[in-house]
């Protein structure tokens, strides 16, 4: 029997010569920086512990850029923002235990929003592996069991020869769609023993392609071609597959308006004359989603929030594109494609016949109207004023990320995110503390644009601490925090539910004086300036904060 390997990794004349010259002073975090870096990694985030510091003295010895953040779960957004924005790993440094659960609500959000973080954790000393209590400093029972239902994959490592193939193999788990977070962990005397092993290089961990199949797309070509009013749902894996243009090509080939989710913001042009945009828990979009003869779904599971909180009842036939194969037909039955979103709508944009709909931009415009009468009704101009302030300031190609607070759940709805892949929030796991450490690493990635972060005060003290990080690499983050308070959101729920509401008023500090007591410069601002204010943060270099005290309210919501 014969083989075909001509797709094996293969060594150039000087890789052949280093390896035959080991360097000495080596060890097993030497192994895991030469194997990141030969997966083509140049930024990684972190956190150092005792058990991790193997990794961390390796760092030095390697051309690895390194930012590290004040909590591991900062550090987990950090790697969260970076993964999405570049659609590469993001390797993620982490000690033993305490260090390793405090990333996990960080990995849940990575998880929710298919972000390819590559989680590296420390490991007690494997003579304490299996499960015993020996009382190790950090020891859990089993580490990896906290992370397990969490990520994607987990890899544990006992041995360095381990160390490149486990970090290869959650590398390309990581990126194979959906993309999402993988876990490795690798012990303290394995990072720390010296190796003779030669220098990690040659690596491939390419991820595999996810095509639809061929007697499925024919289906829903078919259905779209003849359909009287088809309608596209599009959710975050357009934007994390890179779709957008496909996506609107399809929109403008039959005709069909188009609903982006709140995770799918700007895959669809904003003022397309077919754009639905994301005005999804209103009852108006509801009913004009429902009464689709054919709805196509790409990229989103119709979760709880793109369901208008489950009051979604298609009448029509629904197909439904998604990477993830728990997602198919989880919400709605469906003629369910599991594929990537970008190879199936490159596939339908093929199969499907053109269609007109002269009715389809007016039926648009209706609706648009109808919302726009909706929220006019409800007295909030200032609202309104203060996101549009925002959009104003903010450069078309400048990344935003947004916290759980009452202005990112009006940008869920009302915010243009005018190109794909720069809006995100931490609507996929919905946790408290996002937006700045995300922003951090979404300008690690990119320090060219001018990056914007909108906390709460409530949200924003979750990540204080990284003002520090910020003002320590120089990042071109503007931080927003609207200053109500309290948490918001969690007041007006409570409010409505009960009367009145009960934990939720804050004692606040004073954050301008607290952003300049760490070097960065800060200003009170008020709806009326926040514009020109937010505009002059955002042109200056460096990390800035601007404070806004306002207390916002939310629009009514329709599936009461």
């Amino acid at each position: 029997m014969s083989h075909d390997h001509d797709d094996r990794p293969r060594l150039t004349a000087a890789q052949a010569e280093a390896a035959l010259h080991v360097p000495p002073g080596r060890n097993g975090g030497d192994l895991v920086v030469e194997t990141l870096q030969g997966l083509g990694a140049t930024t990684v985030f972190g956190l150092p512990g005792q058990h991790a510091l193997g990794m961390f003295d390796a760092l030095r010895r390697s051309s690895l850029s390194y930012v590290g953040l004040r909590v591991e779960n900062n550090a987990g957004f950090a790697a969260d923002a970076y993964g999405r924005i570049t659609g590469e790993v993001a390797p993620l440094l982490l000690s033993t235990g305490p260090g390793a659960l405090t990333s996990l609500a960080a990995l849940q959000e990575a998880a929710a929003a298919s972000a390819p973080v590559l989680a590296i954790s420390s490991q007690i000393p494997t003579a304490g592996l299996g499960g015993g209590r020996h009382g190790y400093l950090h020891e859990l029972r089993d580490q990896k069991a906290s992370v397990r239902d969490i990520v994607k994959s987990v890899h544990t490592v006992r041995t360095a020869s381990q160390i490149p193939s486990a970090i290869a193999a959650a590398w390309e788990s990581a990126l194979t769609a959906p993309h999402g977070p993988v876990w490795v962990e690798i012990p303290q005397d394995v990072l720390l023993a010296g190796t003779v092993l030669p220098v990690v290089s040659a690596l491939d961990a390419t991820p595999r392609a996810l095509y639809p199949r061929p007697e499925l797309t024919l289906v829903a070509a078919h259905l779209l071609s003849n359909a009287e009013r088809p309608v596209i749902i599009a959710g975050g894996g357009v934007v994390r597959s890179d779709a957008a243009g496909k996506l609107r090509a399809l929109a403008e080939k039959i005709d069909a308006p188009v609903v982006t989710t709140f995770g799918g913001k700007g895959a669809f042009p904003w003022e397309h004359p077919l754009s639905l945009r994301s005005w999804l828990e209103d009852r108006y979009t509801t009913d004009f989603l429902e009464s689709a003869d054919v709805l196509l779904v790409v990229g989103s599971g119709l979760g709880e929030l793109s369901s208008n909180y489950h009051t979604f009842a298609p009448r029509g036939r629904v197909i439904q594109i998604e990477a993830d194969a728990g997602k198919l037909e989880s919400n709605h039955p469906a003629i369910g494609i599991h594929s990537d979103a970008r190879e199936a709508l490159a596939d339908l944009l093929e199969a499907v016949e053109p269609r007109e709909d002269a009715t389809a931009t007016e039926r648009v415009r209706e609706l648009l109207e109808r919302v726009h009468d909706r929220i006019a009704a409800q007295d909030l101009t200032l609202e309104q004023q203060v996101l549009a302030s925002v959009r104003e300031a903010l450069p078309d190609t400048s990344p935003s990320f947004w916290d759980m607070t009452i202005l990112a759940y009006w940008a869920w709805s009302a915010f243009d995110a005018r190109h794909p892949n720069t809006m995100h929030s931490a609507q996929g796991a919905g946790g408290l503390g996002y937006g700045f450490p995300a922003a951090l690493g979404a300008a690690a990635a990119d320090r060219t644009r001018p990056v914007l972060a909108v906390s709460g005060d409530g949200g924003a003290m979750y990540s204080i601490a990284e003002l520090a990080t910020a003002r320590q690499y120089d990042l071109p983050v503007t931080w927003l925090i609207v200053d109500d308070g309290g948490y918001g959101i969690l007041r007006e729920y409570m409010t409505g539910a009960f009367g009145e509401a009960t934990a939720t008023e804050l004692s606040r500090p004073d954050f301008v004086a607290l952003a300049e007591s760490f070097g960065v410069p800060a200003v009170r601002t008020s709806p009326e300036s926040l514009a020109a204010d937010l505009a002059k943060a955002l042109a200056a270099p460096g990390p800035s904060v601007v404070v806004l005290p306002a207390l916002l309210r939310m629009f009514e919501p329709t599936h009461l």
